[in-house]
């Protein structure tokens, strides 16, 4: 099935008060086109969860500069002064997990889960006493497993049917997304005929894709390869 579509009607999908997940690591893998184009469109009272916010004035800090987002689900926002001063008005809510912890709770709803046991940060602040419990006479913390109405992701290579290709430091949190979303939204800058990827190179199958873009070409936000601290 060709999932190909335009950016504006893969966006438009997507409703005011939605749970996005948002693909990347830093700058690679983030979809800002996809992004951009939910900026365009309106959406508010959103909900994004992502490793990052991304530097001041790029990726999804553009939608908390407009208000757009109420909530970020995050493991940090150190390199966006941006979201700190809008967490710290209290203009926006920000939950905050270690990284490797919100990876597995993105997995766990990716792989038909509700939770698991873990004893990271078992006697810390980021442990509540209700999420404490015994089995096989240790205690554990109990951490659900998160999921989302949407992810948008970026595909370094794609076929038409949605089979998806990433590199680098993308492959860190988009094929968890891929698999944890209700529906999944992916740009990429490189479609191939079906059959023209090999299948031992394909990460996110296309089972799991529901609308793919197409790009025309890359703007220089996909050029920034790593965060410099702006001072």
């Amino acid at each position: 099935m060709n999932k190909t579509t335009s950016i504006e009607e893969a966006i438009a999908a997507i409703p005011s008060g939605a749970v996005i997940m948002v693909g990347g690591f830093g700058s690679p893998g983030t979809p800002f086109s996809l992004i951009d184009e939910l900026l365009r469109q309106g959406q508010r009272n959103l909900t994004l969860i992502k490793n990052d916010a991304n530097e001041a004035g790029i990726g999804i800090s553009k939608l908390i500069e407009q208000g757009r987002v109420d909530r970020l689900i995050t493991t940090h926002i150190g390199l966006n002064k941006t979201a700190i001063e809008w967490m710290n008005s209290q203009r926006l809510v920000v939950e905050f997990h270690p990284q490797g912890m919100l990876a597995e709770k993105i997995r766990t709803a990716g792989a038909g889960s509700y939770g698991f046991l873990t004893d990271i940060g078992l006697h810390s602040e980021i442990t509540r006493p209700e999420q404490l419990l015994e089995w096989q006479g240790k205690q554990y913390k109990m951490e659900m497993a998160l999921k989302a109405d949407f992810a948008l992701l970026h595909a370094a290579r794609a076929d038409r049917f949605g089979n998806l290709i990433y590199e680098g430091s993308a492959m860190n949190f988009n094929p968890l997304m891929a698999m944890a979303a209700d529906q999944v939204i992916v740009e990429t800058p490189a479609c191939f005929e079906p059959g023209e990827l090999l299948p031992n190179q394909i990460h996110t199958p296309c089972a799991f894709v529901d609308r793919l873009v197409v790009l025309p070409q890359l703007t220089q936000e996909y050029r920034i390869m790593e965060h410099h601290v702006r001072h």
